[in-house]
């Protein structure tokens, strides 16, 4: 294995946008083997913590962990677990994780959560500043992670070891509706598969979101009571958006190969 952290992998980093220089950095997973790049989405909020007003930055992470930043310093305020995960004993005091022995990729193979894809990818998480909720599609799976070698050909990829997924009744997925400014789970919605559809939440106190089934479906944001679903015929793979045209509110979501729009 490679040594040291690998500055900036699997981080997030606020640039200057007048010059593009980093103002501060924070690696969530240093020294990565499991391949969990940073590609999830940041969700900005205000809120009082510890009966002071901040500016913050939260993510749901590829590692299982649900990190709250100061998006203004990148100081570290909170790390808590919101998928399983069997990598880490947990956080310290400046969010480093503190890894548990023998969850590197082996010869023979190392199961270990998540999984290879992640608790969480690039599907889109949703904050609703009405209920103070962090709702995230959440990815329960593991992987074996082998370790491998490979010599450096011009030309060619140059990639060592890899993963074989955990499938059956050790793999599904959620939706959950995490407390953003703390990383508490208020409620979650099981989906029978791990979940390559984001999330969209309204003002109007809805939680949309698709499954790999082909349901697309409709939540109460304050619980997670389901409203209203539809099967679409072709798996969901895309955030929700709404939009308004004339005064009229509406809801798109693309399944299979078709999008469907639909009006509230």
């Amino acid at each position: 294995m490679r040594p040291g952290d690998n500055l900036y992998t699997c981080s997030l980093l606020a640039l200057s946008p007048v010059d593009g220089r980093i103002k501060w950095h924070f690696q969530f997973t240093p020294h990565d083997v499991h391949d969990w790049d940073s590609n999830e989405i940041p969700i900005l909020f205000d809120a009082t913590v510890n009966g002071r007003a901040r500016k913050l930055v939260a993510m749901a992470n590829r590692n299982a962990f649900y990190y709250v930043l100061d998006r203004e310093t990148g100081e570290f305020l909170s790390g808590t677990p919101y998928a399983k995960q069997t990598w880490a004993e947990g956080l310290d005091a400046k969010g480093r994780p503190r890894l548990k022995p023998g969850t590197d990729p082996s010869l023979e193979g190392t199961l270990v959560f998540p999984n290879i894809q992640g608790a969480s990818n690039w599907p889109s998480p949703s904050f609703s500043p009405a209920t103070k909720l962090f709702y995230q599609p959440a990815r329960e799976m593991g992987t074996y992670y082998y370790k491998g070698e490979s010599k450096y050909k011009a030309g060619e990829p140059f990639v060592a070891g890899g993963g074989r997924a955990v499938n059956g009744d050790e793999a599904w997925g959620a939706v959950r509706a995490i407390e953003a400014a703390t990383g508490k789970m208020k409620w979650e919605f099981k989906l029978l598969s791990p979940p390559w559809s984001g999330l969209l939440s309204t003002a109007g106190g809805l939680v949309f979101g698709g499954t790999e089934e082909g349901n697309f479906f409709a939540l109460d944001a304050e619980n997670g009571t389901p409203l209203w679903d539809l099967q679409l015929g072709g798996a969901v793979k895309a955030n929700p958006i709404a939009f308004g045209v004339d005064g009229k509110e509406y809801i798109a979501i693309a399944a299979g190969y078709a999008i469907f729009v639909f009006g509230l």
